[in-house]
């Protein structure tokens, strides 16, 4: 259980912050700006959600458990599996939520218009919204596999995994929110030269 009383405590003030191992890192650390990209991943999501609650009601309820999954991912990165017992179980994403957010996908891309080009980021304020979380999202998932690949880290694979998928439902879901791709904004190659 996590109790929240006080949100100042000083101990960050010399530019460290605690994992959930209790080991100190520069604020800086890659394990740190992951977890941290995650949770502004996350606040695009809650914005885009401004725009699909009420008007996109399967969509936002997709997202509601995304939120709450990328917190779950925010908690894997920060107790990272290092061998050493833990004082308490550590929260891991697991491959159901990977094939959950599969199968939301799957939902929305059946609704879809097919694509003949890309999708330039727009079209309504929902979309807009939902492709900024997407991009927000890949940098997160860019900084994980850059962090996996650095000796002694250990980033899940199912996180990685996950972190794909939502850069990936976000994307279709932007389109669903496009009127099922029918609004959405297409790139036309070298049409300003």
């Amino acid at each position: 259980m996590v109790i929240l009383n006080r949100i100042y405590t000083r101990t960050g003030d010399d530019g460290t912050t605690a994992l959930g191992s209790g080991e100190r890192r520069p604020k800086f650390d890659l394990r740190v700006a992951s977890y941290g990209t995650v949770d502004e991943a996350n606040a695009c999501i809650g914005m885009a959600r401004v725009h699909t609650q009420g008007t996109h009601g399967d969509i936002d309820a997709m997202l509601v458990r995304i939120q709450n999954d990328m917190f779950d991912l925010g908690a894997d990165l920060a107790a990272p599996d290092t061998g050493a017992p833990l004082p308490y179980e550590p929260l891991r994403i697991v491959a159901s939520q990977v094939a959950r957010v599969e199968a939301d996908i799957d939902v929305l891309n059946k609704r879809l218009q097919p694509l003949r080009t890309f999708v330039l980021p727009g079209g309504a304020p929902a979309a807009a919204a939902l492709h900024l979380a997407r991009t927000v999202t890949r940098r997160a998932e860019r900084m994980m596999v850059e962090l996996s690949r650095i000796e002694g880290e250990i980033v899940g694979a199912d996180a990685i995994r996950y972190i794909n998928r939502v850069s990936d439902f976000l994307f279709v879901a932007a389109r669903a929110v496009n009127d099922d791709g029918r609004a959405d904004v297409l790139w036309v190659p070298g049409q300003n030269r």
